[in-house]
């Protein structure tokens, strides 16, 4: 079907709208109100004790949830791609749970799994390792709400990819170790690596189930967007506004990254 362009330009514009509105124009007043007051201001409200801790946890989540997600998600991926299995259906609805799921009801969820009154409630009561409002529950949330992300990119391509050449390199003598490190992981490198940049970000920006197992304290276990919504619900709305615009950048970055990933990956397939 073949439009008009008046049609055409219709559409185009309309679309260009709808974004403007819900993207372009509050991120606009954010950084509109962020740097009002001036730069100066600015960079004293991202350089506060609570901001610099608050950035730092929130990289230390960051810096834990990748690799976790990494390790797991790869050989989770290769046992659906691999392999056909009774229950593999639950299984791959169980990991797309946390699209379905809201983050609060996660952190309810680790409440009652983990909390002191919990069903595992006897790991802090027994051995006196605290793991809800504290490091640990904020990273099982952020694990939780990222898992899907280096499964769901990386189990496509080792469907591509077959398994003749893993297979070749089996009858010539190459170990497990071997055949993945040399074969399948060149050849998932940019789902995997997409992957990675995806869970970042969710991690990053991740609020919901953070701020259900977080004690919100200020230099113990509140991360950035936990800070944001305290400075804002404090009354220090442009102190808020200008951890959301640090947040933005790193999200823009990390789109960047994302875009960069994706043509990339768009010339090797060519």
């Amino acid at each position: 079907m073949t439009l008009s362009p008046a049609v055409r330009y219709l559409l185009r514009y309309t679309a260009l709208a709808y974004i403007g509105v819900l993207v372009a124009v509050p991120v606009g007043l954010i950084l509109y109100r962020t740097f009002e007051p001036g730069l100066g201001q600015f960079w004293d409200w991202i350089t506060t004790p609570a901001a610099i801790s608050a950035l730092q946890l929130t990289l230390l989540v960051v810096a834990i949830v990748v690799p976790l997600n990494v390790v797991f998600g790869v050989p989770t991926a290769l046992v659906l791609a691999r392999n056909k299995f009774r229950g593999k259906g639950a299984l791959q609805a169980v990991i797309d749970l946390p699209f379905a799921v809201s983050p609060v009801v996660v952190g309810v969820a680790l409440i009652l799994l983990w909390g002191s009154s919990g069903l595992l409630g006897f790991v802090e009561n027994d051995f006196g390792i605290k793991i809800i409002f504290g490091l640990p529950g904020i990273v099982l949330a952020s694990i939780f709400v990222t898992v899907p992300f280096v499964i769901r990119e990386v189990e496509p391509l080792l469907h591509e990819l077959g398994t003749d050449q893993e297979e070749a390199a089996s009858t010539l003598g190459a170990t497990w170790w071997q055949t993945f490190w040399r074969i399948t992981l060149p050849s998932i490198r940019w789902g995997l690596t997409y992957g990675v940049v995806l869970t970042i970000a969710r991690t990053l920006g991740e609020f919901g189930a953070v701020i259900m197992v977080s004690s919100n304290l200020p230099g113990q276990s509140q991360t950035l967007t936990l800070l944001v919504a305290d400075r804002y619900n404090r009354g220090n709305e442009y102190g808020a506004y200008a951890l959301s615009t640090l947040l933005m950048a790193t999200a823009v970055l990390v789109l960047v990254v994302q875009i960069i990933l994706d043509a990339r990956r768009n010339n090797a397939a060519q």
